[in-house]
């Protein structure tokens, strides 16, 4: 087999392009979302099941995306349409969330929104490991980290500047301030254009000549007799799954744990119907690898999932946190509150920024102490920013926090897919990156479950105390990246050559 022929730096600036985009709308979604919801009528606890949308979305959508748009061909490519499409819909879902004029209505638009944007982003992971050498995928991905920094900071700030600016910042009850409006209108104009730009400025190799290139370890397929224990398995989460839901139902534990055990009881029934399955399809074919990943991936899903878990943590109670702690005001209609949720929307902005700069020294870090390490040390920042907002009362010194949550960050978007790329034939490159983003959207799922359960439990109903839940996830993160192998070829991979042209 043949080796892809390097790219140069504004080739592979072309094909990571569209992330800064994909960025705003996500950065949008995160820093407003529960600002939208609390001025719609929500209650701090009930905005972790309101947020569901996101996760679930992303746990249906990026493995179905991925695995017909491995085997698509059209005039624009293999991946190339899935962003498109995705791009048009999630544009017109951020110029009507800020118009939304029920609590309900916000919350379909966020499925949508959040869907439409998983049609694209997903697509883009592959992109990189179907257009790259290994050598150069590490670039790659950090390229990634690099827009997704911009785009996020650019994304974040909007409603603050904005306002700076003298654009009202403040609405009527149950009205969303002017500020959010045209960040949203801003926000889905760029993600459109810079979707586009990838689109237009980049090709894709056929099927047949991609398969050509593939260098990657061989994946062990999932062999009968471990289909056939399947069903196993199949049988204890669905009885689990079920259990809870009982428990629920007859004492006075928190709704949203419905959430846990009918995802835990679905994933039961769906290993006990592969078992017994005859018809080759896309849900089967999608639960088999599943269930027959490579070992690096099955050793990285639990560094993702600690990862994700703390990252939702942060971004659905950081709101509520700030302005209740750092602002001391709960009421969305008051004038503190919108101030301490714009300084959100600077804090969210200022470790994108952070991670913009991060995602430069990133690969030096890697050059010098290999992926594993380097990973360690980023969540481990991470996990120090996140718990400083239990002890930090000045708002202005929180921006020292998103200096650890950036490198964080930008680490958890690019280093574990550097780790993983290797491991994957490129016939199956989207499948499986769609498969390794549930453990991206499990964790999230399970915070949605339990965060507000433990807060008004256990908590006092605080959300800073959510964030500290979110610092001891990324410290068990660092300690589950140990267990996963260093690719032997990482020292040459994170100093790639970028000189040559295909």
């Amino acid at each position: 087999m043949s080796q892809k022929p390097q790219l140069s730096f504004w080739q592979i600036w072309n094909i990571c392009f569209g992330f800064l985009g994909i960025q705003f709308g996500f950065a949008l979604q995160n820093a407003n979302v529960s600002r939208i919801f609390q001025t719609l009528g929500a209650q701090v606890d009930e905005i972790p099941a309101l947020w569901i949308a996101a996760p679930l979305t992303g746990l249906l959508v990026q493995p179905i995306v991925g695995y017909y748009s491995d085997r698509t061909w059209t005039r624009l490519g293999r991946r190339r349409p899935y962003f498109l499409v995705g791009a048009v819909i999630a544009t017109l879902a951020l110029f009507a969330m800020p118009n939304s004029p029920a609590l309900w209505i916000a919350a379909g638009l966020l499925w949508i929104l959040d869907a439409s944007i998983n049609v694209s982003m997903e697509p883009f992971r592959a992109y990189v490991g179907d257009q790259l050498p290994p050598r150069q995928r590490p670039m790659g991905y950090a390229m990634q980290s690099f827009f997704i920094g911009v785009g996020s900071v650019v994304a974040s700030l909007l409603p603050w500047l904005l306002a700076k600016l003298g654009v009202a910042n403040s609405a009527g009850v149950g009205e969303i301030p002017d500020t959010v409006k045209y960040a949203f209108y801003f926000g889905g104009a760029m993600l459109f254009i810079a979707v586009g730009w990838t689109v237009f400025s980049t090709r894709e190799y056929p099927p047949d000549v991609l398969v050509s290139f593939d260098d990657a370890e061989g994946v062990r397929e999932a062999r009968p007799k471990e289909l056939l224990r399947s069903n196993r398995s199949g049988y204890f989460w669905l009885v689990f799954g079920m259990g809870l839901l009982l428990l629920v139902y007859g004492t006075n534990l928190d709704k949203q744990l419905y959430l846990l055990g009918a995802g835990l009881a679905i994933y039961g029934t769906a290993l006990i119907y592969l078992q017994f399955s005859r018809s080759a399809n896309a849900f089967t074919e999608i639960m088999a690898d599943l269930y027959g990943m490579p070992d690096p991936m099955r050793r990285l899903a639990l560094v993702q999932f600690f990862s994700w878990f703390a990252l939702f943590a942060m971004w659905i109670y950081t709101t509520s946190a700030v302005t209740s702690v750092h602002f001391g005001a709960a009421d969305p209609q008051a004038a503190r509150y919108n101030e301490g949720a714009n300084w959100v929307g600077v804090l969210f902005a200022s470790y994108n920024g952070f991670a913009a700069i991060a995602a430069i020294v990133i690969p030096l870090m890697v050059r010098r102490l290999g992926l594993r390490i380097s990973h360690l040390i980023n969540v481990w920042l991470g996990c120090a920013g996140l718990m400083s907002f239990l002890f930090i009362r000045d708002p202005q010194w929180l921006l020292a926090s998103m200096i650890g949550v950036g490198f964080a960050w930008a680490s958890i978007l690019s280093l574990p897919y550097a780790l993983l790329s290797d491991s994957l034939p490129a016939k199956k490159m989207g499948v499986y990156m769609g498969i390794f983003n549930f453990f991206i959207v499990i964790p999230q799922l399970l915070a949605a479950s339990v965060l507000g359960f433990l807060l008004k439990t256990l908590l006092g109903n605080q959300p800073i105390y959510a964030l500290a839940i979110g610092a001891l996830s990324l410290f068990i993160a660092g300690l589950c990246v140990l267990r996963v192998r260093e690719p032997a070829a990482q020292g040459a991979m994170a100093a790639p050559a970028l000189a040559v042209n295909r």
